[in-house]
C-alpha cells in the first residue's frame, strides 16, 4: 500500500481521535480510546493537568480529570502498572504486565533493592492493610530511610510499598496528589482476571504480542529504534523477528510513504480505517493541545519525519539550555502542528507564559502551510484555551 504524506498523517490522527468530530465521550469513551491504544502513559507531574488527562481532555468530548480516577480507582476498570513505563491500561491485560515484572528489568531494579530491610516491615503492612483496607507510607509509622531507585534515598515504607506494588502484592487504591495509597490486589482485583490466561504461549509469541500492541498504541510504526519500544526491553534481532512473525501471519500489513525510505506497519484491524482516508473524505479541522507523552508522540523522530515537527519535551533540559518551556505542549490544527504552548496552572488561573507558531506562520495567523487559512489559528487556538481551561477548572489569564 503505498501512501501520500498528507494521507498517512490523517490516518493517525483519525485513529487518534484528533481529526473530525469527536468519536469519544465520557467513561465509555475514555474505555473505547484506552482499549484502541491498549494504554496511556502516566506522569505525575501536574503543571497544566497530569500527562494522562491531556492525553484524554484532547479526544474525548466533555472530559473531567475525575473521570479519570473514578475508572481507576471506583469501577477498577483500568489499573496503573508498568506497560510503556508507568502506565493506564485496561484491567483486564493485568495478568500480561505481571508476568512481565517479574521477569523483566524492573523486577531487578526495585525487587532486590531494599533487601533485608524491606522484607523486615512488610509483615507489619499486610497486617495494617487487612486492619485499615488501605495504607500510604506515612501510616506505616516507621522512621527509617534507604536508598532506593536512582540512588534516591526514600523512606523505608515507601520504599517497602513500592516493592509490593512492583511484585503485584498491592495496587493502588486512591491517590492524593502525588500521595499514593495502598491495598491489597487480591481485595480488588478479581481472581477471575488474575487467573485468566495469558494471549500467547511461546516467548516468540509473546514478543510478537507485545510489538502488536505498540503499534496498536502509536497507530503506525517503523522497525526502528525509539522511545515508543521502551519497556519492552527488546533486542533488534527480536524486534524484526516480531514484526516478521506478524507479517506472516497477517496479524499486520506494510505501507510506503511518499518521500519516506522506510516501511511503516499498521495493524490488520486497522485496514478498514485506513481505506476510510483514501477515500479522499474531508474532515473538520480541531485544534488541541497534546501532551508531552501523549501515544501521537512516543516516536518524535516518526512525527518529525511525517509532520515536519521537531518537537522535545525540555522538563529534564537544564533552564539555561531550554529552548522553549519545561512542559510546553504541542499545538495540533487540522492535519498539522501549528506551534506549542507554555502553560501553568497557579490556583484557580491558567497563566499562558508563551506561544510560539511554527515556522511559516505569523502571529497574525497568516500561513503558508497548506490547509491553515489566514485568521483561522488565532481564533482556533482562543477557541482551545477556552476549553483547556475548564478542564482545569480555571480562569485564562495571560502572562
Amino acid at each position: 500500500m503505498k501512501l501520500t504524506n498528507l494521507q498517512a498523517r490523517r490516518f493517525l490522527l483519525r485513529r487518534h481521535g484528533l481529526l473530525g468530530g469527536h468519536v469519544f465521550t465520557g467513561k465509555e469513551g475514555v474505555m473505547s480510546f484506552v482499549r484502541r491504544v491498549g494504554c496511556v502513559q502516566y506522569d505525575p507531574v501536574d503543571v497544566c493537568g497530569r500527562n494522562a488527562d491531556i492525553v484524554l481532555q484532547a479526544r474525548i468530548k466533555g472530559y473531567k480529570k475525575k473521570t479519570l480516577d473514578e475508572l481507576l480507582y471506583k469501577d477498577r476498570r483500568l489499573v496503573d502498572y508498568f506497560d510503556k513505563n508507568l502506565s493506564i491500561f485496561p484491567v483486564e491485560d493485568l495478568p500480561v504486565f505481571l508476568s512481565n515484572m517479574r521477569g523483566g528489568s524492573y523486577a531487578s531494579m526495585y525487587n532486590d533493592r531494599g533487601g533485608e530491610a524491606v522484607a523486615r516491615i512488610e509483615p507489619l503492612i499486610r497486617r495494617l492493610i487487612t486492619e485499615r483496607g488501605f495504607i500510604s507510607a506515612k501510616d506505616v509509622g516507621v522512621d527509617e530511610t534507604i536508598e532506593w531507585s536512582w540512588s534516591v534515598i526514600s523512606s523505608l515504607p515507601r520504599a517497602a510499598l513500592e516493592s509490593m506494588y512492583f511484585r503485584g502484592e498491592l495496587i493502588i487504591h486512591h491517590k492524593s496528589g502525588t500521595n499514593k495509597s495502598y491495598a491489597l490486589m487480591k481485595d480488588h482485583i478479581t481472581t477471575k482476571i488474575l487467573n485468566a490466561p495469558l494471549p500467547y504461549k511461546t516467548e516468540e509469541e509473546r514478543l510478537a504480542w507485545l510489538v502488536k500492541r505498540r503499534i496498536g498504541a502509536v497507530g503506525m510504526l517503523w522497525n526502528k529504534a525509539g522511545d515508543a519500544w521502551l519497556g519492552l526491553e527488546l533486542k533488534s534481532t527480536e524486534r524484526a523477528a516480531a514484526f516478521s512473525k506478524l507479517l506472516r501471519d497477517g496479524e499486520i500489513f506494510e505501507v510506503e510513504v511518499d518521500g519516506l525510505n522506510n516501511a511503516f506497519y499498521i495493524r490488520k484491524d486497522e485496514r478498514e480505517a485506513l481505506e476510510e482516508i483514501l477515500t479522499e473524505r474531508s474532515f473538520s479541522p480541531r485544534t488541541e493541545f497534546i501532551a508531552p507523552l501523549d501515544n501521537l508522540m512516543w516516536d518524535r523522530k516518526l512525527i518529525k519525519a511525517l509532520f515536519g515537527f521537531d518537537y522535545k519535551w525540555e522538563i529534564y533540559t537544564p533552564a539555561e539550555k531550554r529552548k522553549y518551556g519545561a512542559y510546553t505542549l504541542p499545538i495540533l490544527h487540522g492535519n498539522e502542528f501549528i506551534g506549542r504552548i507554555d502553560m501553568a496552572r497557579k490556583g484557580k488561573q491558567l497563566i499562558i507564559n508563551n506561544i510560539w507558531a511554527r515556522d511559516g506562520i505569523s502571529s497574525a495567523g497568516e500561513s503558508k502551510i497548506t490547509g491553515v487559512t489566514p485568521g483561522t489559528v488565532t481564533r482556533a487556538v482562543e477557541k482551545c484555551l477556552e476549553r483547556f481551561s475548564g478542564f482545569n477548572e480555571c480562569e485564562l489569564q495571560a502572562d
